[in-house]
């Protein structure tokens, strides 16, 4: 089935890696907290999108097995895939940050499920993978 792009929950030791959207107002949620992640390219598996996004936003070289859990949803755009990978803390400084946001930080799982500049679908993934939240995923 044919989708439009993915995202990946990246958890450094408890925290969340967490992407401040840019301020263009054509682009949805402008400066709202994103996760790494993208459109597809090039007939992509949802796994290879996500990879290669998050790579490319910040730096993060994941391979597919570190992909723990995963959800769809249907977006205007089209089908959007949702993955969550944990790595040690000690990732963090193999961060980089790639030309897109505004910068990258990190926080509490909880505290991004329930911050009015999450973006609302990836929060709700987050909460129902937290388990703070039993309804489905839309």
């Amino acid at each position: 089935m044919e989708f439009s792009g993915a995202k990946v929950a990246v958890f450094l030791g408890s925290q969340l890696l967490v992407i401040r959207r840019d301020m263009k107002p054509e682009i949805p949620f402008p400066g709202y907290w994103d996760l790494p992640g993208g459109g597809r390219e090039n007939g992509e598996t949802p796994e290879e999108c996500a990879l290669r996004e998050t790579y490319e936003e910040v730096g993060l070289k994941l391979k597919a097995e570190e992909l723990v859990w995963s959800a769809i949803s249907q977006r205007p755009e089209g089908q959007s895939w949702f993955f969550v990978a944990h790595l040690p803390v000690g990732r963090t400084r193999d961060i980089r940050f790639g030309d897109e946001g505004q910068g990258w930080d990190v926080m509490r799982p909880e505290d991004y499920c329930s911050n009015a500049m999450a973006i609302p679908h990836f929060a709700k993934h987050l909460s129902i993978y937290l388990g703070l939240d039993r309804a489905v995923a839309g």
